[in-house]
């Protein structure tokens, strides 16, 4: 009569380790989208537009 608990508390703890394995697995969240897109341009200041004119010729690239 004393052997009735063991067994409902190894099916209670292997069932908690089976739930706890299937929340192991479970996939995460997406990740956010990624904004691939350019910042805008920088407003030019006064200085800039008087000695290169209204836009500015565009910087080289290397």
């Amino acid at each position: 009569m004393i052997r009735r608990p063991i067994p409902s508390a190894l099916a209670v703890s292997l069932a908690g380790l089976i739930a706890l394995a299937a929340g192991a697995c479970a996939t995460a969240p997406a990740a956010p989208a990624v904004d691939l897109t350019p910042p805008p341009p920088r407003p030019y200041d006064a200085k800039t537009q008087l000695e290169y004119g209204n836009p500015p010729p565009r910087a080289p690239r290397y």
